[in-house]
């Protein structure tokens, strides 16, 4: 009996002795107010998360991409940004054994999109990964990187016209600058 009493009586001796509670409000900072503390998250968050995926087949990846995008909606998960790299063509070449006579060409395009994630808890990312990596197609690799600035970059298609127009202008001595009176 008395062992269920104990927490009871610890706990009322907590909430009524009002040294305790000044120690408590005095545990945050002086300067700040109390209400502070509630704004902040529950748990550890990742500021921003890439999930990528990239595979052979277009189709595929884009609804697997989809499927990516509803399953973070589901779990009250920000999808900041969603969106599609250019492709990669490479051309792979078998040679006949111990010759250097081509026997086939194959011509292979790898497809790749991106999927941003901001401000995900802790306890919720490794919930979305499982689910994710359990219902991954055949044939599609995933990977999940925080986001810096290489991100980012490799997103934008550089202009091939501009970059000549830059490279002429360089050529000829730079830009001008006039002063105006």
């Amino acid at each position: 009996m008395l062992r269920r009493l104990l927490p009871k009586v610890r706990q009322s001796l907590q909430v009524t002795n009002p040294l305790a509670t000044a120690a408590r409000k005095q545990s945050s900072s002086v300067y700040e107010p109390d209400y502070l503390e509630s704004l902040k998250p529950k748990f550890p968050q990742y500021e921003s998360l890439n999930v990528q995926i990239k595979g052979y087949d277009y189709p595929l990846l884009e609804s697997y991409q989809r499927f990516l995008h509803g399953l973070a909606e589901y779990l009250d998960l920000d999808v900041s940004d969603c969106y599609a790299l250019p492709p990669q063509h490479t051309q792979i070449q078998r040679l006949r054994p111990n010759s250097t006579v081509i026997e086939a060409e194959y011509k292979l395009t790898t497809y790749e999109r991106s999927l941003q994630l901001s401000n995900v808890d802790a306890p919720v990312y490794p919930q979305f990964l499982r689910i994710a990596q359990a219902a991954l197609p055949e044939g599609v690799q995933l990977s999940v990187h925080e986001h810096t600035d290489d991100f980012e970059e490799r997103r934008y298609v550089p202009d091939k016209d501009l970059l000549d127009l830059k490279a002429e202008l360089d050529r000829m001595g730079g830009p001008t600058t006039t002063k105006k009176k």
